[in-house]
Parts: C-alpha cells; sequence; structure tokens
C-alpha cells in the first residue's frame, strides 16, 4: 500500500501527509511539480519531526510516477469527486498505490485514464470535497483496514475490563 499525491499546492496539506503515512508505516510519493517549493518551512512545520521517520518519494513528473508504477505491484486507485465508486464498496488490495489530485484543480484527464479504478468519498449534497489529507486518512483507514496492512497495536499496560483512560470522569455511565 502507498499514498501518491499529484503535485500538491499546499505545503501544509503535503507535511499532514507526510506525518499521517509516516505514523501508519505507508510510503508516500510525491508527483511534481509541486505549487511551492519543497524546502518550504511550512512544510516542515506540518510534517514536525515526523518528516525522517516516513519513506518519501519525489517524482519529477507524471512520466516518471508512471514508469516507477510500471515496476511496482498493484493498481493505481485514483480519488476523485468523478470517482465511478464509493471508496468503502471498493475491494482494496495490499499493493495499491491511492492516489490523489491537486487540491485546485484534481486531477487531469491522462491521470483518469491511467487509473484501474476511480472511486470517491461520499458527501452531502452542498459539500464540494473534503480537504486532500482529510481524505487521505480515510482512504488509507479503510485500505489498511480491509488488507490488515495496520502497524501492529503496541502492548496494552490496562488489564481486562479496565479502562485506559486515566480520567475516571470520563469513564462514568
Amino acid at each position: 500500500m502507498r499514498l501518491a499525491l499529484f503535485q500538491p499546492d499546499i505545503p501544509q496539506n503535503l507535511g499532514a501527509a507526510m506525518r499521517l503515512t509516516a505514523c501508519l508505516g505507508v510510503p508516500l510519493e510525491v508527483i511534481e511539480p509541486c505549487g511551492f517549493p519543497l524546502s518550504d518551512p511550512a512544510l516542515r512545520r506540518a510534517a514536525l519531526d515526523y518528516g525522517g521517520l516516513g519513506e518519501v518519494t519525489r517524482r519529477r513528473s507524471w512520466t516518471d510516477f508512471q514508469a516507477a508504477s510500471e515496476r511496482a505491484e498493484g493498481r493505481l486507485v485514483l480519488f476523485t469527486t468523478r470517482g465511478a465508486l464509493p471508496f468503502h464498496e471498493f475491494a482494496f488490495q495490499a499493493g495499491d498505490t491511492l492516489l490523489f489530485g491537486r487540491e485546485s484543480a484534481g486531477a487531469p484527464e491522462e491521470v483518469h485514464q491511467a487509473a484501474e479504478a476511480r472511486l470517491f468519498i461520499p458527501l452531502v449534497p452542498a459539500a464540494r470535497s473534503l480537504n486532500v489529507v482529510t481524505a487521505a486518512a480515510m482512504a488509507l483507514a479503510e485500505a489498511l483496514r480491509q488488507t490488515g496492512g495496520y502497524p501492529p497495536a503496541p502492548p496494552s499496560t490496562a488489564h481486562p475490563g479496565e479502562c485506559r483512560d486515566p480520567d475516571p470522569k470520563r469513564n462514568s455511565g
């Protein structure tokens, strides 16, 4: 499983995606050009200290990304408001690449044509779209759930039947 962002426009979103993928143990691919310099301080701020924890690969262009993807296992799954199937009805596979378009313009037709599946996240009728990293988090959560791809849970220090929240007021009722 990997996450790919097509020409991101907003450094804070890329930083948040770096943090998301680092925490979930999922590689991130950034398809350039970006709408900002990749050395932007906002990117470093948003990634916090997770930038070095994750695996981030920069692809200089859509063509470079496609060439690398041809050698990779799995399908290219595009998330788009023009998707054909709700994401929660799709059967994800461990090698899938979840691709998200630009915040300002989505993905161009050539990207749509290259995708093996085009999915959408159902929203209320008045809503246009979600933040790209919010959508990516939802998509990764479902894909990792389906494929058993979450990182292993740390050993619990709680005893059976014991609440993990140290504040007993929040556990009553």
